[in-house]
């Protein structure tokens, strides 16, 4: 009898390290989660099925070259709220929450362990500073013809990722999946978030608010380029570009043809020419008058931080 309850116990504990559907009580689960190196966070718990598939050999991409579950990037330091595990793919995942991304979901946040570090007790927020404004515009230059990634915050990528997912032995990575895997690239809102160490709202739906109005309403394209500054944003619900001076912005652009995505630098009249034969410039994105309609507005904010 012993020796067969030894192997039913054994049997089970097999059973719930590896089945990917069951979570953890709140007893065996860390209060929170300190990111060690720069952590992907997801909308979805099966991240192991993206990064090599059943097969080992597929990187699961859209219609468009990017993996849509990827929500961003979190920079190490970033403090994680625990709110349950899961075993998936052989690695425990995270449900989890920040400060730093306050944006409501009904998917939820996931994350792998192996990026973190779990601690009891809340420490401290990530500390974050705003560069100074030539830093700020460097770095956007620095980016210029960076590959578009949804969700993605580090230009550079994250070269731990083709370790901890590995594909399947012998299966060679092209130079354009090893990049995909990797992360390498930024979406619109990203290149403002790494040019200023993640000080800066993650999304467009933050951005649209943030800081304060330009006042643009009524305008022409020549009257408006009169009232920008560097740094200025540009910016709807879905995009944002980013205005060197007053005759360059610069934007991470998503292009499903492939051929014109990623960071480019334009000349400022020419973009909002290209953008006013569409939107109407306001100066708040809540302007009543405006609902209804497409829409851009002008958001200052560096001289108000």
């Amino acid at each position: 009898m012993a020796l067969k309850y030894r192997i039913f116990i054994g049997l089970v504990t097999v059973l719930f390290s590896f089945c990917s559907g069951i979570f953890a009580t709140a007893e065996t689960i860390p209060a929170y989660a300190l990111a060690i190196l720069p952590t992907p966070v997801f909308h979805s718990p099966d991240i192991a099925a993206i990064f090599g598939g059943k097969n080992g050999k597929t990187l699961r991409l859209d219609s468009c070259g990017q993996i849509p579950e990827l929500e961003f990037i979190a920079y190490p330091g970033t403090v994680f709220r625990v709110e349950a595990a899961t075993v998936r793919g052989g690695s425990v995942i995270y449900r989890v929450s920040t400060d730093e991304y306050p944006y409501p979901t009904d998917k939820g946040y996931f994350i792998d362990s192996r990026f973190v570090k779990t601690v009891d007790r809340k420490p401290a927020a990530r500390l974050r500073r705003l560069p100074p404004r030539e830093t700020v515009l460097e770095k956007l230059i620095a980016a210029r013809g960076t590959a578009y990634v949804w969700g993605g915050n580090f230009r550079t990528g994250i070269p731990q990722m083709l370790d901890l997912y590995p594909f399947a032995p012998g299966h060679q990575l092209s130079s354009a999946t090893s990049a995909h895997v990797q992360l390498l690239g930024v979406d619109c809102s990203g290149l403002l978030y790494e040019a200023t160490g993640g000080y800066t709202p993650r999304n467009t739906a933050a951005l649209i608010n943030y800081g304060s109005a330009v006042h643009i309403a009524g305008m022409n394209g020549a009257r408006i380029i009169e009232e920008v500054a560097p740094l200025d944003l540009i910016v709807w619900n879905g995009h944002v570009m980013i205005i060197l001076d007053r005759q360059r912005v610069i934007e991470s652009r998503l292009d499903c043809t492939g051929k014109n995505g990623g960071v480019q630098i334009r000349p400022l009249h020419e973009l909002l020419n290209e953008i006013m034969l569409n939107r109407i410039p306001v100066d708040s994105y809540e302007d009543a008058a405006a609902k209804g309609r497409k829409r851009f507005v002008i958001r200052r904010w560096y001289d108000t931080h």
